[in-house]
């Protein structure tokens, strides 16, 4: 049987040039249908077929996502080297730097939040379409009237954008850059932390940062997540690096509050930073010390950036519009979608999508609670013992880093909404710690296909039928551990 990929499995000179006319060729796609201002909102994949220019849009698309995928895939199992990763990396990236914006229209809206702060209203309090951003037009209709789902600092980092852009176009333009400087500082710190956790710093490189969801999403799309991934993995290096002292405690707890303040999800991993500050043998008192100087450094960061910005802590509560788009993309909207669709057709309306999705939270809480016990059993008995001691150091990141990348999963999978940029979050950590790579690069290279040039994402146009898939999908995963064989008793041992 031939395994996956096999088909696409290229040498690393023809990899990196089919990647880089894959660049290419969406950048090519985004200059003829990508998402600029001027772009028509609400188009379909007929629309843009038919329009001028459409198939030529549709087939440098298809193309250079295949491409893209296709060569990233190909050596999923590690780049030559590291400085190579990078070089490909850096590479492919350079045509999608000066395309227009790809995949989403994301940035419009960072722009009319900043605008909006800019002009001395509160984002978190008056929606864009209200505060009277010049630039609605550009922003996607669904995102027009709710509030800013993001923390004080982009807010702040969106402002200075506008602030210093002295147009859309500017605008845009350094939103990019701080996206890419986003990506530079998870850049840095990818080979220490992937060394910590034994893992081949060139394949960690390779797979987190040449997926085709770095250069179209982060790059092209400018999205914000790269900056939360920057600050994240710097204040997991930090962490790992200087355990057990304070200054290196507060400024790692510090980074992870800034990360959490422009996306809410980089704080599933601060339990298991805590759990990498502690130095020496561990125990509750040990934790509470060093992790608590964590807290603080974290604390701190989330009180001061909010009340320096003026805007308090109302970006809390625009975390609940977040969820406003249903999508089968997510495993529970696409459970409560199916449950819908049963009622439906006896008669009843059971609005399960909510149910749904707060029951994955819930279930979110209990896994990460789980997850979080089982590092801290595997530390404590591992310091048990005196003269284990140098083990438990050279452990300590690889249980922490593991334990922080199946959170980030786990979060990733059960949030109420999924788009194809939030799997770089996990991406970026599950490359650090992880061996085998099929399981978590195969979903990457599906998302890569989901969104259009022009941010038209075709998973809402086959809501039902990938509904249904999804929910078989996480059926067949969950009943697939009761269903597998169980290994026959051992013969009870002669006397």
């Amino acid at each position: 049987m031939t395994a996956p990929g096999a088909a696409v499995a290229l040498g690393p000179r023809a990899a990196r040039y089919a990647g880089l006319a894959g660049a290419v060729l969406l950048t090519v796609a985004g200059c003829l249908g990508g998402a600029r201002p001027d772009a028509p909102l609400g188009a379909t994949p007929v629309s843009i077929w038919r329009s001028p220019g459409g198939p030529a849009t549709l087939g440098c698309w298809l193309v250079g996502t295949a491409l893209l995928v296709g060569a990233w895939w190909s050596l999923r199992a590690g780049a030559p080297s590291t400085r190579w990763a990078y070089a490909t990396a850096g590479l492919w990236a350079l045509p999608l730097l000066v395309a227009p914006p790809l995949g989403s229209r994301d940035v419009y809206s960072y722009a009319c939040q900043g605008w909006t702060y800019a002009h001395g209203v509160d984002p978190y309090a008056v929606p864009v379409a209200a505060a009277g951003c010049p630039w609605l037009d550009t922003v996607a209709p669904i995102w027009r009237d709710t509030p800013a789902p993001y923390g004080p600092v982009f807010v702040l980092l969106a402002a200075l954008a506008v602030t210093l852009g002295g147009g859309l176009t500017g605008t845009v333009v350094l939103l990019r850059l701080i996206a890419v400087a986003g990506l530079l500082l998870a850049a840095l710190c990818l080979p220490a932390l992937a060394r910590a956790a034994g893992v081949p710093t060139r394949r960690a490189v390779w797979l987190a940062l040449a997926t085709p969801l770095v250069g179209v999403h982060l790059v092209a799309g400018a999205h914000n997540d790269a900056v939360m991934l920057g600050l994240l993995l710097c204040g997991l290096l930090v962490v790992i690096r200087r355990p057990g002292r304070a200054p290196a405690l507060l400024l790692a707890g510090a980074l992870l509050g800034l990360a959490g303040t422009v996306k809410a999800s980089a704080l599933v991993v601060v339990p298991f930073a805590a759990l990498a500050a502690v130095r020496g043998r561990y125990t509750v008192r040990a934790l509470l010390r060093d992790g608590g100087l964590l807290a603080g450094g974290l604390v701190a960061a989330l009180l001061i950036t909010s009340a320096s910005s003026g805007l308090g802590l109302g970006w809390v509560g625009g975390l609940s519009r977040s969820g406003d788009s249903e999508q089968w993309t997510s495993p529970p909207t696409a459970v409560g979608l199916v449950v819908d669709y049963a009622g439906a057709l006896v008669g009843r309306d059971p609005a399960a999508v909510p149910v749904a999705r707060a029951t994955a939270l819930l279930l979110l809480v209990g896994i990460l609670v789980v997850l979080w016990w089982r590092a801290w059993r595997v530390l404590r008995e591992s310091t048990g013992v005196r003269d284990r001691a140098a083990g438990t150091e050279a452990r300590r990141p690889r249980v922490a880093l593991g334990g922080a990348a199946t959170a980030m999963a786990a979060t990733v999978v059960l949030s109420p909404v999924f788009h194809p940029w939030y799997a770089t979050w996990a991406l970026a950590l599950l490359a650090l710690t992880t061996i085998r790579t099929v399981w978590f690069a195969l979903p990457a290279a599906a998302a890569a296909f989901l969104a259009l040039p022009d941010g038209t994402t075709l998973a809402r146009f086959a809501k039902a039928p990938g509904a249904l898939i999804m929910t078989a999908l996480v059926l067949f995963l969950s009943l697939r551990p009761l269903c597998a064989p169980r290994a026959p008793p051992a013969p009870p041992a002669l006397r």
